[in-house]
């Protein structure tokens, strides 16, 4: 029997229909056609799915889209604004933080979060902020390098 979801994402709100069973990720792609969160584990071990829930970091994969009715989300998408990138997005470019950029999504809002609590992390607190989201591709010196670059660049806003 499905549900009516009503949630917020990125600043709009969504009413859609969804069966209990439907997991938040796939929601997010195939209902309501937000590409930019990734699948890749299904157990909360990678990251991948990576959004923020009410403000706070969480795997999407770990929760049903019924379970996010009243809710607000922001995904990698919900990041821009007029079509100009974020400057953690940003950096993440110019400091090549990615390489297949599967994990990119999850890196990025994973950096987003950690920067709205602390905007001058040392790299042990990066490391240990980022750990949650892994990357088959890099050696992560990129992506630390990119956090670094979008802390500065935050912090001379």
């Amino acid at each position: 029997m499905r549900q009516t979801v009503n949630v917020t994402i990125n600043g709009r709100l969504y009413q859609e229909e969804a069966e209990p069973r439907l997991l938040l990720p796939h929601f997010l792609r195939e209902v309501v056609g937000l590409t930019g969160t990734h699948i890749g584990c299904v157990i909360g071990e990678c990251g991948a799915c990576t959004i923020l829930l009410d403000g706070k970091l969480v795997k999407s994969c770990l929760l049903f889209a019924v379970q996010v009715n009243g809710r607000e989300i922001t995904t990698i998408e919900g990041l821009a604004t007029d079509g100009s990138l974020h400057p953690v997005q940003e950096a993440f470019v110019e400091r090549y933080g990615f390489q297949c950029g599967y994990c990119t999504p999850g890196m990025v809002l994973a950096t987003y979060s950690l920067l709205s609590e602390n905007p001058d992390p040392s790299e042990e607190e990066i490391r240990r902020a980022l750990a949650g989201n892994l990357c088959m591709c890099t050696g992560y010196i990129q992506i630390i390098e990119s956090v670094k670059e979008a802390a500065k660049r935050l912090r001379q806003l």
